[in-house]
């Protein structure tokens, strides 16, 4: 009998599987793929901003050398952005890397890690990495973080307790957390316990959501707070985020990270997306119209869904556990690719990403052709 190979802990996490690309579902359906609509990860429908096309195509004539490691003048453009040191800010393949570096470092076999229900995959997956135990705190009655229940947990568990993620706004659900709700969590978290506060989202809030996370990094050396260029500067294809946290943390990151986890076409596109302001404003202002033309055909409808604050929107298709699979299922004959949630116990959710305005359309379009077949909805 062959011996197994592998850790048992590693063996048993289920791989994360992003939105299908389009290739794969024109070829699966025999589709045309330029009129193919994907609206499943959270992509910007405007892609990237003409600055950082030019940006990297300058970096692209140096490219037989290694990028620079330390990442020297994206910091420098963050630090002042930012108002922190340089030393407070670790560069990641996405933030993904992020929050799987702040697991590493904190965190080891059997510590537990706390999270919310329905909160973003990458938070088991990073605990499972490590071997750690995974402590899925209810999310509260709409569908998002419920802090104090968490905070509960975290009190009960004491010393185990060496990491917490929340994420705000929350992927899938869009959910939002009130800034004061956040502050207090912070404060009452022993110290002793790392907090990730997880902002892929933050540049999508509204003037009257927005709050300085930053400020509560240099009152809490326990937090970490990690935000993203694949989302508002349209970057995710050259996989980039970052992280701000007081040394103490930063350190510890860059003691374990890849030496040239950043390439440098991304760091340059990074550096240009920055000071992009007119394509952030611009990626802004689509969403929220965007926001509005999904929500209120759904509210036509009649479908429940959850207001978000990201740049997609979670809704109800149905109320068996396969409604979420069937509807996907004939959105993808269509030519039109969403993402189930089923893996984050919604199975009877879609979870839309805002794509242009005819992209939008093209999706109510057969959606609405969907609803209408009783044999779909059975």
């Amino acid at each position: 009998m062959a011996k197994k190979i592998g850790l048992d802990h590693v063996q048993a996490i289920a791989p994360y599987v992003g939105g299908r690309p389009i290739s794969e579902v024109a070829r699966q359906y025999g589709l045309d793929e330029s009129k193919i609509v994907k609206l499943a990860s959270n992509e910007n429908p405007l892609g990237m901003p003409e600055s950082a096309k030019q940006a990297m195509m300058k970096a692209a004539s140096d490219l037989g050398r290694y990028p620079d490691s330390n990442g020297f003048e994206l910091k420098q453009v963050l630090s002042k952005r930012l108002a922190v040191p340089e030393d407070w800010i670790t560069l990641g393949n996405g933030s993904n890397d992020i929050l799987e570096l702040t697991a590493r470092a904190v965190a080891d076999a059997g510590d537990a890690v706390v999270f919310s229900r329905h909160a973003f995959a990458v938070y088991p997956l990073a605990t499972q990495a490590i071997g750690a135990k995974a402590i899925e705190v209810s999310a509260d009655a709409n569908y998002g973080h419920d802090l104090p229940a968490m905070l509960k947990v975290i009190r009960s568990l004491g010393d185990q307790v060496k990491l917490v993620f929340i994420a705000n706004p929350n992927n899938p659900t869009g959910s939002y957390l009130q800034p004061d709700a956040i502050q207090a969590f912070i404060t009452q978290v022993p110290e002793n316990v790392v907090i990730v506060l997880d902002e892929a989202y933050n540049e999508y809030l509204s003037p009257e959501q927005r709050y300085d996370a930053i400020a509560w990094v240099r009152a809490h050396p326990n937090l970490m707070v990690s935000r993203s260029f694949s989302k508002a500067y349209g970057l995710a294809g050259l996989r980039i985020g970052y992280g701000i946290a007081q040394p103490a943390l930063t350190d510890l990151l860059n003691r374990i990270r890849q030496p040239f986890n950043v390439n440098s076409l991304a760091q340059a596109a990074a550096i240009a997306a920055l000071q992009d302001e007119a394509f952030l404003l611009k990626g802004y202002e689509l969403n929220r119209a965007g926001y509005a033309q999904l929500t209120k055909a759904f509210e036509q409808m009649k479908l429940a869904f959850i207001p978000s604050a990201g740049n997609f929107v979670l809704v109800k298709v149905g109320n068996d556990d396969q409604a979420g699979a069937r509807v996907n299922q004939e959105l993808l004959k269509r030519g039109v690719i969403v993402r189930p949630v089923a893996n984050y116990g919604l199975p009877q959710w879609l979870r839309i990403s805002i794509g242009l305005p005819e992209e939008n359309a093209a999706f109510l379009e057969a959606f609405s052709q969907i609803l209408k077949d009783e044999k779909v909805l059975a």
